[in-house]
């Protein structure tokens, strides 16, 4: 069983660590096209806007907000006697905003990003068009692996509790 890692950074969001754990399970059994993520820990990093921008500027040269930026790791043990799977740093900000647009809840639009980030760590992309379509293509049978598994993503928005 794969360790992973999540590092919550949204005090408004609850990241459900076991739930995620749980998705990356699921994710780890399925065929992804024959592809898989390298063996070891996965890291999950939920950001905001502010975190995301400086992440996608340092690592990528745009400061815009961006949803889910993925981090390959290395298949062989590094010295601290485990391979290291990779990175995916979320940001739920952006999520709240494209959910609507989307017609997802933001568990639905948090899970779409990390299956997306997932993929990326399996070796699909997105920056050329026929790239783009065979991500959308794996998203889609990813996602609906899951549905068929019955996976209910556990994360949410804290409640907010009233001011006086």
């Amino acid at each position: 069983m794969r360790v992973v890692r999540t590092n919550n950074l949204v005090p408004d969001f609850d990241a459900a660590p076991d739930s995620i754990a749980h998705l990356f399970a699921l994710l780890d059994e399925w065929t992804a096209g024959g592809r898989r993520i390298f063996p070891g820990e996965l890291s999950v990093a939920f950001l905001d806007d502010a975190a995301m921008c400086r992440l996608h500027a340092d690592f990528l040269g745009d400061p815009s907000p961006t949803d889910v930026i993925s981090f390959p790791g290395e298949p062989e043990d590094d010295g601290t006697g485990e391979p290291f799977a990779g990175e995916l740093c979320v940001c739920v900000a952006q999520a709240q905003r494209e959910a609507g647009k989307h017609g997802n809840t933001l568990a639905e639009e948090v899970l779409l990003y990390l299956v997306h980030g997932w993929l990326h760590l399996a070796g699909y992309d997105d920056i050329e068009d026929a790239d783009r379509q065979a991500m959308r293509a794996a998203e889609s049978a990813a996602l609906s692996y899951l549905r068929e598994a019955g996976f209910v993503p556990g994360w949410a928005s804290k409640p907010q509790t009233a001011k006086a």
